[in-house]
């Protein structure tokens, strides 16, 4: 049954509104997919969807499949521009539970882990988990500082394949002193000649790597902790790279 919701006023258009603030997410358990290839993801990848909410007009609600056992509702286009914050919004959306916090315990993950300290910019961050997914890695921690991954933003940057990772938050400091207890390598990544060049420590299949802030780089406390931190040379004369694209030359190099 679908329940027809035509008021910007009404509780839930309300509510879900506020899910584009992280007090809003964290207060009603739940996040918001906007767009159908967010949508589509999330069904493909079994996430746990609560709702799903569209538009007389959109041309994509028809594709929904038909055993989805969650409450559908139809609202209007004014309405589906307020919970949207792109300008032309397709029509369809989708609330998602948010995990349990914890719930993923590194003394027990397997498999190539990206760490993210204090990375800020939403499109790097989707290219950060993007390009994680194509290298084939387990799973992205975002330590204190990194962006909200549930926020609009870095939701559509990631495209969909925030649902093909694990993804969690966490202690940056606990994940690392994990990994080395278990022996399992943790690169960090250091703009710095005398770190150790990102080519001559061969490759893995269970290990971290660790990219710091656009600005700042990795805090020097957790540069401390690592195994070994990384250097890439720079050829030209650019003063650095971009932070997704000297964790998408790391993340390929070390992958075994």
């Amino acid at each position: 049954m679908i329940q027809e919701i035509t008021s910007a006023t009404n509780q839930r258009v309300k509510d879900w509104a506020k899910l584009q603030t992280k007090r809003g997410r964290c207060k009603q358990g739940k996040y918001l997919l906007d767009g159908w290839h967010l949508v589509k993801e999330a069904i493909a990848a079994q996430a746990p969807l609560l709702e799903i909410i569209f538009t007389a007009e959109s041309k994509h609600h028809t594709d929904l499949p038909d055993d989805l056992d969650v409450p559908y509702f139809q609202i209007t286009d004014s309405i589906a521009k307020k919970l949207s914050t792109t300008p032309s919004p397709q029509g369809i959306f989708a609330t998602v539970a948010l995990p349990e916090p914890n719930a993923i315990n590194p003394d027990e993950v397997q498999g190539a882990w990206l760490f993210l300290d204090q990375v800020q910019d939403p499109g790097n961050i989707g290219t950060l988990v993007r390009t994680a997914d194509a290298a084939g890695f387990a799973g992205v921690v975002f330590g204190n500082g990194t962006a909200d991954y549930h926020q609009p933003k870095v939701l559509r940057a990631m495209q969909g394949s925030q649902f093909h990772l694990q993804l969690v938050d966490a202690d940056l400091t606990d994940w690392i002193t994990s990994f080395r207890k278990r022996a399992l390598p943790v690169f960090g990544s250091e703009l710095n000649e005398e770190a150790k060049q990102y080519d001559q420590v061969g490759k893995y299949q269970d290990f971290a790597l660790v990219m710091g802030n656009e600005g700042n780089g990795m805090q020097a406390d957790l540069l401390a902790l690592t195994s070994d931190n990384l250097y890439i040379p720079i050829k030209g004369y650019a003063e650095s790279l971009n932070v997704a694209i000297a964790a998408g030359i790391l993340m390929f190099q070390l992958r075994a």
